[in-house]
């Protein structure tokens, strides 16, 4: 008989179920687990240490979901629409997850998992720029206001356009972009939505 591990490879094709990396591949338990392959996947160190929250969620990681929300195995299914709704605010992923079909076991299953703390710390960091409006990573944004840069030696000036911004996962008053190729931490009071 084989192992959870070994069933878990088969399945697979030895590639992590998640992002499609070949190495260093462990098991995770999809909560609630029951120990079994149905309730299981097969993920990298990278995937395992996010889901684990070892690491902090990466956004930009998680685009390998595109692909492998598809998957036929509901326990995939699960952690990618958990995952899904974990960065729904970074905009890309809650198109996603409005794309996303789960049938009304795997949805529950899926539900049940959630922890309601992370859930609530993360659904409800949403970043504002002054004027309320809501910002999404990618954005590009005015400076409303002269802001000395710590550490880098100059002063980023009023009027100053920052393309492209990321989102500061855990701090909705922060926001980091790129001013005079150097990558920075803004508060997010300092700028404005451009449209």
């Amino acid at each position: 008989m084989m192992t959870r591990e070994e069933l878990l490879h088969q399945r697979s094709g030895s590639i992590c179920e998640l992002c499609g990396n070949t190495e260093t591949l462990q098991v995770y338990d999809v909560s609630p687990g029951t120990g079994d392959a149905d309730k299981s996947i097969l993920v990298c160190v990278t995937c395992l240490e996010q889901l684990q929250g070892i690491k902090p969620l990466d956004a930009n990681h998680w685009r390998c979901l595109t692909t492998s929300m598809w998957s036929t195995v509901p326990a995939v299914q699960v952690t990618a629409w958990r995952l899904l709704t974990r960065l729904s605010h970074h905009g890309w992923p809650q198109d996603l997850l409005d794309m996303l079909y789960l049938d009304d076991d795997t949805l529950a299953w899926a539900k049940s998992g959630v922890g309601e703390e992370e859930s609530a710390v993360e659904q409800h960091v949403v970043h504002k720029d002054s004027n309320g409006t809501i910002l999404t990573a990618g954005d590009t944004v005015v400076l409303i206001k002269d802001l000395d840069v710590k550490g880098g030696g100059f002063t980023a000036k009023r009027g100053t356009a920052v393309k492209g911004i990321a989102l500061v996962e855990d701090n909705a008053g922060q926001i980091e972009g790129r001013i005079n190729g150097q990558q920075i931490v803004i508060l997010t009071q300092y700028v404005k939505k451009s449209a």
